[in-house]
């Protein structure tokens, strides 16, 4: 006998409440979402704990699924005109890691929209 939130908690399934990052730029949504597009397969070079499962995109929004530590971290990004907004939502288990998730996130997100 299991209780009704168990299958939940197996299946990874997120518990927490997402992590959302908005990130200002100048460049405009065209040269944003060129710059974005390739990000989640170099993050996933760069990080090798990290694999993506999921990436879709609908015009400006890429809905995605990643494995981090073995966890399922599913999230999406909309980019605009003059922002970026990311939304992250991580399974209870890596929780614990969502301050340095959101600095490491908005520090590389502002990076890579810098006005060159």
């Amino acid at each position: 006998m299991g209780s009704p939130s168990a299958p939940a908690a197996s299946s990874g399934k997120a518990v927490t409440e997402p992590i959302v990052i908005t990130i200002a730029h100048k460049l405009g949504k065209e040269e944003a979402l060129r710059r974005i597009r390739p990000a989640l397969a170099k993050a996933c070079e760069t990080f090798p704990l990290l694999q993506a499962e999921q990436e879709t995109w609908s015009d400006d929004r890429m809905d995605f699924r990643v494995r981090a530590l073995g966890q399922l971290v599913a999230g999406n990004v909309t980019v605009g005109e003059d922002t970026v907004r990311l939304e992250v939502t991580l399974p209870w288990l890596l929780h614990k890691f969502a301050t340095a998730v959101q600095k490491t996130l908005t520090g590389r997100g502002r990076i890579l929209l810098e006005k060159k």
